[in-house]
């Protein structure tokens, strides 16, 4: 086990090693609570062969973690990182003609499929 100091480096080294390996890849993570209050964050990767780790007890590396969290997630989910304004590929032609439609109603608010349920009686 290798414990890297640099995060720059252990982040660069965890992406790679799941790009090399993506089905026998594992990642980790553990949060320890220590008795004087200060907490210690270890990330853990690895593929059976390579085992790369990092821990802190830094809170300033929580925004780089959730960034790392984001991107692995994203390469095991096999979807790319969406963008947050998309350009429309080609205008859309206005209509012609109105159609012949009823207006539209906004769905009512609560839990979505779920069916109101009735007060039970009071027994005089």
């Amino acid at each position: 086990m290798v414990y890297i100091s640099s995060w720059q480096e252990y982040q660069e080294a965890a992406e790679a090693l799941y790009d090399k390996s993506p089905n026998t890849t594992r990642y980790c993570v553990k949060w320890r609570q220590s008795a004087d209050g200060q907490g210690k964050l270890v990330l853990k990767i690895t593929d059976n062969t390579t085992c790369l780790k990092f821990k802190t007890h830094s809170s300033v590396f929580l925004n780089r973690f959730d960034a790392l969290n984001l991107t692995l997630m994203q390469k095991m989910q096999n979807k790319r990182p969406t963008q947050a304004s998309p350009a429309p590929a080609a205008p859309q032609p206005a209509p012609s003609a109105p159609q012949d439609t009823a207006p539209s109603v906004p769905a009512p608010a609560g839990p979505a499929g779920g069916v109101k349920k009735k007060k039970p009686k009071k027994k005089k």
